[in-house]
């Protein structure tokens, strides 16, 4: 693991290793990729939409998407772009080359092709290439991100950086923790340096490539201040490998008050740790996702969550949302539904765009809150790793200082425990080993009791368990019934 920005030398011989792994790597060409990337204009790439939005004050709306076969995967995105509204674009990568699993992905292909329907749960773009990647990007009218799950992304990103996307999603700890059991973080950490010193390259040439930190993490009662602090080092390590342009996320946990304030300080407190550590001319945006937890089956009510979550997007002034459909508790959506969870936001957030200077003294109390638990944590883990933004993140998981709920990483603590206090808003009923001081410390026990009281039971795992599937059930809080 490297605690600086890779040099150029040692950067240019791991990409020779890297290229190999598949055979479209021989496809890259980084010079001729540079003169690639220089010729899309500006309304198809990503800084230059994040930026537009900072400055007339707007919400950019953004889907999931992806499916195995070229002309299919045009002919979704065309549709989310056209008939949805879809201000950026994604492609969702399968699980297959997620894995680096690129023999089980061309069989993929292969048999989508004999059945005539999609057989992979995404876009596998390394075994399309270089030429495909541009072929997709250049049927379409705005910019491209790729969005995955993958430990080890540098072919993928050497692959969809030379084919013309604008915006690289994830990151050595955010796509780690909530997504495998065994992966190594040192090594994840040490992979997506690649990515980003990759993109810090392509900065040197004058181009800015996005990158986003994924932040909702395992999507389930993820208190603010986890997914902040794991948002904050990767945006660190990114900006450390040269990258200039960082979306910073976070996952809608459903108290609005909350998730306003979230996103506020997550912005806030991004800049600020940036600023600290040299990094002041990096430009920093925020997505806001949409509820990622259990949805309802009925269609009707599964919009009423996803209206629900643009406008706390619009309200607590994000750049861009991820937007959900109404078959989200069937699995993947058909194009129309994407569409329609597309056009619902668009709605709302036309109606509120001139609203997001929603003021309410429990926002800046919250925003108090999750502030000072952010702290707490950032600057323990930072000093335990002797500023070494890669180190302080190995030793703080090691440690338990960041522990993030429900994850499956075994190098995850898995003992800090979250639940909904009266109102909604994510607490936490076991502390684990989270560095809070005493204030914080009861101030989490205050909101737990007042809801145990409520209901008149006591505050217990139980508590977790309903929360979990509340939304599902047509309710935030999980209460007795």
């Amino acid at each position: 693991m490297i605690n600086k920005k890779m040099p150029l030398n040692e950067f240019m011989a791991l990409r020779e290793e890297v290229l190999k792994q598949w055979v479209t790597g021989k496809e890259v060409d980084l010079s001729e990729a540079i003169a690639y990337q220089k010729a899309i204009k500006e309304s198809k790439r990503f800084s230059f939409k994040l930026n537009q939005a900072v400055n007339d004050k707007v919400t950019l709306i953004q889907p999931r998407a992806g499916v195995a076969l070229p002309h299919e995967h045009k002919k979704l995105l065309k549709v989310l772009q056209d008939e949805g509204g879809a201000d950026l674009l994604p492609t969702t990568i399968d699980s297959y080359t997620r894995h680096n699993r690129y023999l089980e992905a061309q069989t993929g292909i292969d048999e989508s092709i004999r059945t005539g329907k999609s057989l992979l749960n995404g876009f596998p773009a390394v075994n399309h290439g270089v030429g495909v990647c541009r072929d997709i990007v250049e049927y379409l009218d705005v910019p491209l991100q790729v969005r995955h799950g993958t430990p080890d992304a540098r072919l993928l990103a050497e692959i969809t950086l030379a084919g013309g996307f604008t915006s690289f999603e994830g990151g050595g700890i955010s796509y780690n923790i909530p997504y495998g059991k065994n992966n190594s973080l040192e090594k994840t950490i040490t992979d997506w340096q690649y990515v980003d010193r990759l993109v810090g390259y392509y900065e040197e040439q004058g181009i800015t490539i996005n990158r986003e930190p994924f932040g909702p993490l395992t999507g389930t009662l993820v208190p603010p201040c986890i997914s902040h602090s794991v948002a904050i080092l990767e945006s660190l390590l990114a900006a450390q490998q040269g990258c200039k342009c960082i979306t910073v996320g976070y996952g809608q946990c459903g108290n609005q008050i909350q998730d306003i304030a979230a996103i506020r300080t997550l912005e806030l407190l991004t800049k600020d740790y940036l600023n600290r550590f040299g990094y002041g001319d990096v430009r920093i945006t925020t997505v806001f996702h949409q509820w990622m937890g259990g949805f309802p089956q009925d269609e009707a009510k599964a919009y009423a969550v996803i209206a629900w979550g643009a406008a706390t997007a619009v309200l607590s002034g994000a750049t861009k949302v991820i937007v959900k459909s109404p078959h989200e508790a069937f699995g993947v959506p058909t194009a129309e539904a994407n569409a329609n969870g597309l056009k619902t936001t668009k709605q709302l957030t036309a109606m509120l765009k001139d609203q997001v200077a929603f003021e309410n003294p429990l926002i800046k109390e919250e925003m108090s809150i999750i502030e000072e638990e952010t702290r707490c944590i950032m600057e323990a883990v930072l000093n335990l790793g002797n500023y070494d933004f890669g180190l302080s993140a190995l030793r703080g998981f090691e440690a338990g200082l960041i522990d993030v709920p429900f994850a499956p990483a075994q190098c995850n603590a898995n003992k800090a425990l979250p639940a909904r206090d009266n109102s909604g808003a994510v607490r936490f009923l076991d502390f684990g080993n989270l560095p809070f001081n005493d204030k914080l410390k009861d101030f989490h026990r205050k909101k737990l009791k007042e809801r145990a009281d409520t209901e008149r039971r006591d505050v217990s795992f139980q508590m977790v368990i309903d929360d979990i599937y509340a939304v599902s059930k047509g309710h935030l809080v999980g209460r007795p019934r």
